[in-house]
C-alpha cells in the first residue's frame, strides 16, 4: 500500500457560542392590603405568567411576599412543583415583621417545547401556613419577537408628573409574525403605539411608548403581555413625593434603562455592543461626565456636558472587550446636576477562550478502505491514534488541540484485510496560537 501524502494543513478558530441568558425582572403594582388575623402572608402579584422563552434560556420575574398581619411571621421554607422553575432571594428561615415585605426572584428555564404550569409554595407560621403562587411559561425553539429594552425601568418619577420611555419590538423570525393584542397591568402605566392587530415583516420593528404617571409615593410595577408572539415586557418605577410651595419644581432625576447590562459570553479579544437609555425625570438633567470602572467596558458616542430635557431620553452604546477568560464585572457612573448624581449602570460579561481545530488532508492511496491519523507533541516522539474508527475520507479535523501547543501528524493506509501501512513521513507540524 502506498503511504498517504499530506497536501493541506490549515488552522482555524472556532468560536464557541453560548446561549445568552435572557433575564427580565418585573415588579407588579402593589395593591392595598389590610391587616388580617386570618390571612397574614400574601404575594403580589398573585400569579406569574412568563412569556415564550427559548429552550435553555432563562427569564426571571419578581414577586413580593408581604406580611399583611399585625404580628410577625416566620417563613420556614419554599417548595417548587416543577424543576423548570427556581426561586431565590429569600434567606430562610426569614422573619417578616408586621407590614414587612421581601422580594423573591422566580426563574423559568424551559427544557422542552410547550406550556409548563407550576407553583411556588411558601411555608410559614402564618394563619395561612402555605401560600401558593401559581406560575407558568412556554418553551419555544426561538423567540419570535424581541423587546429592547427587555425590561422598562423608570427609576424615580415625581408624583403628578409623567415619564415616557420607548420599547422597540422586532420580528426575529424569517417569516411574518402577527401581534394580536396586548394586555397592560399596573394602573400607573399606559401604553401607546400602533393599532393592533398588525403583522411584522421579517426584521421589521415597531415602537411602543410606555408612560408612568405615579399616583402616590412608592414602588409601581406592571407590564405588558403581547399575544401572538407571547412576549412579556415588565415595567417598574418609583413614585416620589411631589415638591410643594410656590415656584418649586420637581427634583431632577437621572434614570438608566436597563438597570444592568449583561453581555453574556464574548470571545476574548472581540467586542460586543449593547445600548443604554438615559432619561431625565422631573426636570432637565445636565450630565457633566462619565467614568467606567473597568477598561474592558467603554461608553461610545457620548459627548459631555449634555443636557437631557425633562421627560426625554438619549441612547448610547456600551462596548465590552474581554481581555481574558472569566467573568468580568464593572459599572458606568454619570455625574450630573440630578439628585441622583453619580448614577451607576451595572455591567457584567464573560470572556471565553477561542477554541481551535486543525484541518488535515492528504492524497488518496490505491486499494485501501481508509486511513488512521496519528498525533504527537514532538516530531520524533510517541504517536497516538486520534480517530476512533478507520476514516474513509482523505481529510480529518482534530478539534482536541490546546492553545499554545505544537502538534505533529502522520497518517497510515488500511486495506480491506485490516493491514495497516507504516506512518507517512515526514510528519506535518501545526502550532496552535
Amino acid at each position: 500500500m502506498r503511504l498517504p501524502q499530506f497536501l493541506i494543513l490549515s488552522l482555524f478558530a472556532r468560536t464557541v457560542h453560548f446561549l445568552t441568558i435572557g433575564m427580565a425582572i418585573v415588579l407588579l403594582g402593589m395593591l392595598p392590603v389590610s391587616a388580617s388575623a386570618t390571612n397574614q402572608l400574601a404575594c403580589n402579584p398573585s400569579s406569574l405568567r412568563f412569556g415564550a422563552v427559548a429552550v435553555g434560556q432563562t427569564e426571571t420575574l419578581l414577586v413580593t411576599v408581604t406580611n399583611t398581619g399585625q404580628t410577625s411571621v416566620t417563613v420556614s421554607g419554599t417548595t417548587l412543583s416543577h424543576s423548570e422553575f427556581t426561586a431565590s432571594g429569600m434567606s430562610l428561615p426569614l422573619v417578616l415583621l408586621a407590614g414587612q415585605s421581601v422580594d423573591v426572584s422566580v426563574s423559568f428555564t424551559p427544557t422542552a417545547l410547550g406550556w409548563t404550569p407550576g407553583a411556588v409554595k411558601f411555608s410559614s407560621n402564618a394563619s395561612n401556613p402555605t401560600l401558593t403562587l401559581e406560575v407558568g411559561g412556554t418553551g419555544v425553539a426561538s423567540e419570535a419577537v424581541t423587546a429592547n429594552p427587555s425590561i422598562v425601568s423608570f427609576g424615580q418619577v415625581a408624583v403628578g408628573t409623567s415619564s415616557t420611555l420607548p420599547v422597540v419590538l422586532t420580528n426575529k423570525r424569517s417569516w411574518k409574525t402577527s401581534l394580536s393584542a396586548f394586555q397592560t397591568t399596573g394602573s400607573e402605566f399606559s401604553v401607546s403605539g400602533p393599532t393592533l392587530p398588525l403583522t411584522l415583516a421579517v426584521g421589521q420593528s415597531v415602537t411602543l411608548k410606555v408612560t408612568l404617571t405615579p399616583k402616590a409615593a412608592g414602588i409601581n410595577g406592571g407590564g405588558i403581555f403581547i399575544t401572538g408572539p407571547q412576549l412579556s415586557v415588565p415595567f417598574t418605577g418609583t413614585g416620589t413625593a411631589a415638591a410643594t410651595g410656590t415656584g418649586t419644581t420637581a427634583a431632577a432625576q437621572l434614570t438608566i434603562t436597563p438597570a444592568t447590562l449583561n453581555f453574556g459570553s464574548v470571545p476574548d479579544g472581540t467586542t460586543a455592543t449593547q445600548s443604554i437609555s438615559l432619561s431625565a425625570v422631573g426636570s432637565n438633567v445636565t450630565i457633566s461626565s462619565s467614568a467606567s470602572s473597568s477598561s474592558q467596558f467603554v461608553l461610545n458616542g457620548a459627548s459631555f456636558p449634555q443636557t437631557i430635557p425633562a421627560g426625554q431620553s438619549v441612547s448610547f452604546n456600551v462596548a465590552f472587550t474581554p481581555q481574558s477568560s472569566g467573568t468580568v464585572s464593572g459599572s458606568l457612573s454619570f455625574t450630573s446636576n440630578a439628585s441622583s448624581s453619580g448614577t451607576l449602570e451595572s455591567l457584567t460579561g464573560v470572556g471565553t477562550a477561542t477554541q481551535y481545530s486543525v484541518n488535515l488532508s492528504w492524497n488518496a492511496s490505491s486499494d485501501v478502505m481508509g486511513y488512521n491519523i496519528y498525533r504527537s507533541t514532538a516530531a520524533n516522539g510517541t504517536y497516538s491514534k486520534i480517530n476512533s474508527s478507520v476514516n474513509s475520507n482523505t481529510a480529518y479535523t482534530d478539534s482536541t488541540v490546546i492553545s499554545g501547543q505544537t502538534y505533529y501528524y502522520a497518517a497510515t493506509s488500511v486495506n480491506s484485510s485490516g493491514q495497516e501501512s507504516a506512518r507517512s513521513t515526514p510528519p506535518v507540524g501545526a502550532a496552535v496560537p
